[in-house]
């Protein structure tokens, strides 16, 4: 995301809490002759001197934050970095895609032609918290035989699209419209894969 915004010529400030995903998003840039305005924060814990004139939030990175109380405190954040009339834009994944559940398999091969597969399990959901939770299981392998495993248990939190929508005015936003997959001004509907919230700043 960041890096074609910086193509297009705007000024792009971007934050991230993995030194390793900043150091991969560094090294894209370098590639493309691009400097990027990189550092180590959190969701929690961010802070600039300027304000912007958008906050972007892509591909459901919100829904990382699974306790309520935190993502209203962080939702304020991000409004107060936000110059008058800026806008904030989130993405969220729709219900449904916590709710399905089940076993799904992926994999890669590599330059050297080794195997890489991830297996996501569902194997819990919290419908008062508004959780699901995951175990994640990458996996290397070589000639048939596993090199390398690791596992990750990966928690998100799900929002009702009006409930978000209320979020973000009660975090001081103005004003929401929200579409659906991607489509600006075009309302969700059922078998949308994502639905995005473009909230703005008023003037005071």
């Amino acid at each position: 995301m960041l890096v074609p915004l910086l193509e297009s010529g705007l000024r792009i400030e971007g934050f991230d809490s993995s030194d390793e995903m900043l150091a991969y998003c560094e090294a894209e840039c370098r590639q493309r002759g691009l400097r990027a305005g990189l550092s180590r924060q959190s969701f929690e814990d961010f802070s600039y001197e300027t304000r912007f004139s958008a906050i972007i939030l892509p591909a459901g990175s919100f829904q990382l934050i699974t306790d309520g109380a935190a993502a209203a405190a962080v939702l304020r954040r991000f409004h107060d970095h936000l110059a008058p009339g800026g806008r904030l834009i989130v993405d969220l994944d729709p219900i449904g895609c916590f709710l399905a559940g089940g076993t799904s398999v992926r994999s890669w091969v590599t330059g050297d032609g080794d195997l890489l597969t991830l297996n996501d399990q569902h194997v819990e959901t919290c419908y008062i918290a508004q959780t699901t939770l995951s175990h994640l299981r990458y996996e290397h392998w070589r000639e048939g035989s596993l090199v390398r495993s690791e596992l990750d248990l990966f928690k998100l939190r799900w929002w009702g699209v009006d409930e978000f929508s209320m979020a973000l005015l009660a975090a001081g936003c103005a004003e929401v419209e929200v579409s659906g997959n991607y489509e600006h001004g075009r309302a969700p509907r059922e078998g949308d894969a994502i639905i995005s919230f473009e909230a703005t700043r008023g003037a005071g």
